[in-house]
């Protein structure tokens, strides 16, 4: 039983750019309009209420100069009839003046409040929103209080065709950010068209390798796509040379058997029968290294190793193969994976660990290190060991395989092979057990 759910939605880069970029685009400029408009308005109050502040302070100093005398014409001087917009209402004692009668109604309740203070006054008959400044104070013992209001309607009216014009402004531009973002977008991608038509021509066999004359952004994709055809290459190359090895060196021992083998005349018995049984286990070993070598992987595979347990497990399982030996592991890696294909990995450490095996007389010891580069892989046995003059060709991809000797010989051939594909580096010296000591550094990049 199995049911079909619907895949997963993947937008292209450019859908997923606009989509991003155009409402949040909008978004900034309308909350930037937002801001505009209230910052608008609290500089129209800012300055509409140091207006009235100095006013009232003005209106103060004409009381003090008459005081106690009360001069109703105080409020008709030519100076508010300069500013017929305004407001004054004046309480000294029981006494009242207003510059406007006509608003004595919405005024007279604010007058008997002796606290200093902003206002809003609305005038209901036309509508109108006053901004008032109340001050109040004391000449001997009497209580006074000034208003000077302004009508901000005609203020805020003004406010808001501005703010309707700045509302066309940036819708305007928000249409050239649009603009500036759809052309953004086409530049910022264009690599990707170039990738792709580079990589149409490297399909077609026109180019070899993908162009670096790109963004810096590109160039680590870039050189990773040409690492990338490198190692194919590599591996094309080294599987077409392992063939063509092959068929040139088993070629003429396969003729050379199918021709003793037709001759019914010539019996295969004695020593023939034992070159021939020699020559096939030969050419089967060959088979052997070849295959080997045909699967490996080499870097770049995209896959990891994890070190420890894979040595833990071959060591457990050589343990069991060679019963009356000691297989030993010493370990302080603390990076649990590393960047070795898991089955070069295996072969590798397979190879090394199971020729100490067979060398050594009672003890093999592995141990896994690393510094800031590098994978240490060392295994030791106290077998009798290489001559120094010796220790150069081994695992020497010169030698013949029918030449190899049991142990040091095609296991680390295959060594050598994946050492060097990962561009790593193979040693072989003498080891404090006395027999051969095998090192091997794997780049951890």
């Amino acid at each position: 039983m199995f049911s079909i759910r619907p895949g997963k939605v993947t937008h292209s880069l450019r859908t997923t750019l606009l989509w991003w970029l155009l409402p949040s685009a909008a978004l900034f400029m309308g909350v930037a309009w937002l801001i505009h408009g209230m910052l608008l308005e609290q500089m129209s109050r800012d300055f509409v209420h140091e207006r009235l502040h100095q006013e009232a302070e003005f209106l103060e100093r004409q009381i003090r100069q008459t005081y106690p005398d009360f001069d109703a014409a105080l409020l008709a001087d030519s100076y508010f009839d300069e500013v017929s917009h305004h407001t004054f209402a004046l309480r000294i004692g029981d006494r009242v003046a207003f510059s406007h009668p006509s608003r004595q109604d919405e005024f007279q309740p604010w007058l008997q409040n002796t606290r200093t203070s902003f206002l809003t006054i609305e005038e209901g008959q036309v509508g109108a929103s006053f901004l008032a400044f109340r001050k109040a104070f004391e000449m001997a013992g009497e209580p006074i209080v000034i208003i000077v209001a302004e009508d901000y309607s005609l203020l805020a009216n003004s406010q808001q065709e501005l703010h309707l014009w700045t509302a066309v402004v940036s819708a305007a531009l928000l249409l050239f950010l649009v603009l500036l973002i759809l052309l953004a977008v086409h530049t910022a991608l264009s690599p990707v068209k170039q990738l792709q038509r580079e990589l149409g021509d490297l399909r077609a066999g026109a180019r070899d390798r993908l162009s670096l004359d790109v963004p810096g952004e590109f160039e680590g994709l870039i050189s990773e796509l040409n690492r990338l055809l490198d190692t194919l290459d590599t591996r094309l190359e080294r599987s077409r040379q392992g063939m063509a090895n092959l068929s040139h060196s088993i070629k003429t021992p396969i003729a050379a058997l199918v021709k003793i083998l037709a001759d019914r005349n010539t019996p295969v018995e004695g020593s023939l029968r034992d070159q021939m049984v020699s020559r096939l286990a030969g050419l089967d070993s060959q088979l052997e290294a070849e295959m080997h070598r045909s699967s490996f992987a080499g870097p770049q595979a995209g896959k990891t190793a994890a070190p420890e347990a894979q040595v833990r497990e071959i060591v457990w399982m050589l343990g069991r193969l060679y019963e009356n030996k000691q297989f030993h592991l010493e370990t302080d890696l603390d990076q649990p994976r590393w960047p070795v294909e898991e089955h070069d990995f295996g072969e590798l450490i397979g190879n090394v660990v199971d020729n100490a095996g067979k060398w050594a007389k009672s003890d093999v010891l592995v141990r896994l290190t690393q510094n800031q580069n590098d994978l240490v892989i060392e295994v030791e046995d106290d077998g009798p060991g290489v001559e120094p003059s010796a220790r150069a060709a081994l695992g020497s991809r010169g030698l013949r395989l029918d030449e190899q000797t049991e142990g040091h010989g095609l296991g680390l051939a295959i060594v050598r092979d994946i050492v060097e594909s990962y561009n790593g580096h193979l040693l072989f010296s003498e080891s404090r057990l006395g027999g051969l000591l095998v090192r091997i550094s794997l780049p951890k990049a």
